[in-house]
């Protein structure tokens, strides 16, 4: 037998069960307290009724003052819990496959150069401050090269608390005047997605000749930007101006100093890491494009008896715009066309007259539009001056 109180450490599911034994009407709708108080009004009509009972059949005997009782009702046993069974040991190789699992995942998001334990960047250059540098290729690419320390990745996991699991390593392209250290005019293009043991990364541009920079960061699920470094700004030149892409540093160094100026190495304002980088990489200084186009020549024109080799040839650039749904051809090839309209196609000149037409198509078929271009090339090789040494030498 329990008492009252007892009611109410009782669930709520073995209170209407209760409930329903002792004829309770309405209990299905009933909250908990009201289960208990109408359990309590039951279990009195029950003792006032035997109580009653018992007098009656007792007439002749003279009535005792009714015992004060307290309040009882039976409550159901609690069922006992199901012993719990003993957890299967772990498979040691499942566990070893998540630790691997999870190390991939952080040295894909460990932008650093060098990790504290071993050195990963190339030609051992251990760097000893963060930096992004964004190169100019030509009117239609962007190069950016980094180096981040172990260290700023650490202050980033702490700065990002419980987003760190979420972030991804983002390169975020900004449109920005060249030169324009505000971010009042500046508009993000988009945000890539990088990973970890790479130090650069080619971004595809419109050929339009715009301002970019760029921040090299983690990027938390719920949009918020950590940046570690912020890279130079530079303007794109347009299609068509005689750029060319390299692929790597070997490449650039033929052409460094072009490169080094689109990527606003000359300009006024300048950018110490962008010098610091194309030193480092070229092994000497940069300066004036005056002061540095024999710099590395000097000693080797020194040698006579080399060969001196001079090949010239010619491409061409075509390139224009319409509507982006357009369809255009050029010499009967379709070309591709940019989100914006925009086109280009670069082309072989050899020595001789070309006629190019351009037709462009209206989207619906009604309008067709056409260029001719007729492109001559004419190339002639002068005969070679050699200077004759002096008596002296």
């Amino acid at each position: 037998m329990y008492t009252a109180a007892a009611l109410k450490t009782q669930t709520v599911k073995d209170l209407g069960k209760l409930a329903e034994k002792v004829g309770v009407l309405g209990w299905r709708s009933m909250r908990k307290d009201e289960l208990v108080r109408a359990l309590i009004r039951a279990a009195k009509r029950k003792a006032v009724h035997q109580t009653a009972k018992t007098a009656s059949v007792s007439p002749t005997k003279k009535k005792a003052a009714p015992a004060r009782r307290s309040t009882t009702v039976k409550l159901p046993k609690q069922k006992a819990a199901p012993p719990t069974k003993p957890e299967p040991p772990t498979n040691p190789r499942i566990v070893k496959k998540i630790q691997r699992a999870n190390e991939q995942r952080e040295r894909q998001k460990n932008l650093a150069a060098y990790n504290g334990t071993k050195k990963s960047l190339r030609n051992g250059h251990d760097p000893k401050k963060d930096r992004v540098v964004l190169l100019v290729r030509d009117a239609y690419w962007l190069q950016a090269c980094w180096e981040l320390l172990g260290a700023s990745i650490e202050r980033a996991r702490a700065a990002m608390a419980e987003q760190w699991h979420t972030a991804k390593p983002v390169l975020r392209l900004v449109k920005a005047d060249a030169g324009n250290t505000t971010s009042a005019s500046e508009q993000v293009v988009r945000d890539i997605e990088i990973h970890g043991g790479v130090k650069t990364w080619y971004i595809d541009i419109p050929g339009v000749s715009k301002g970019y920079r760029c921040d090299v960061g983690y990027l938390a699920a719920n949009g918020k930007f950590f940046s570690l470094a912020r890279s130079n700004s530079v303007t794109t030149p347009r299609p068509g101006s005689g750029d060319s892409a390299a692929n790597d540093w070997s490449e650039i160094a033929d052409n460094c100093e072009k490169i080094y100026a689109l990527s606003g190495g000359y300009s006024e304002d300048g950018n110490g890491e962008l010098q610091e980088l194309f030193e480092e990489r070229l092994g000497r200084r940069m300066g004036s494009p005056s002061g540095t186009r024999f710099g590395m020549g000097a000693d080797k024109s020194l040698g006579r008896k080399c060969d001196f080799e001079f090949d010239v040839d010619a491409e061409m650039i075509i390139y224009g715009v319409t509507k982006p749904n357009a369809h255009v051809t050029l010499a009967g090839t379709p070309v591709k066309l940019q989100a914006d309209g925009s086109f280009s196609a670069r082309l072989s000149m050899p020595d001789r007259r070309q006629v190019l037409p351009v037709v462009a198509s209206s989207p619906d078929g009604v309008e067709q539009r056409t260029v001719v271009l007729a492109v001559e090339r004419n190339t002639k090789v002068m005969e070679p001056k050699i200077r004759e040494s002096s008596s002296s030498e």
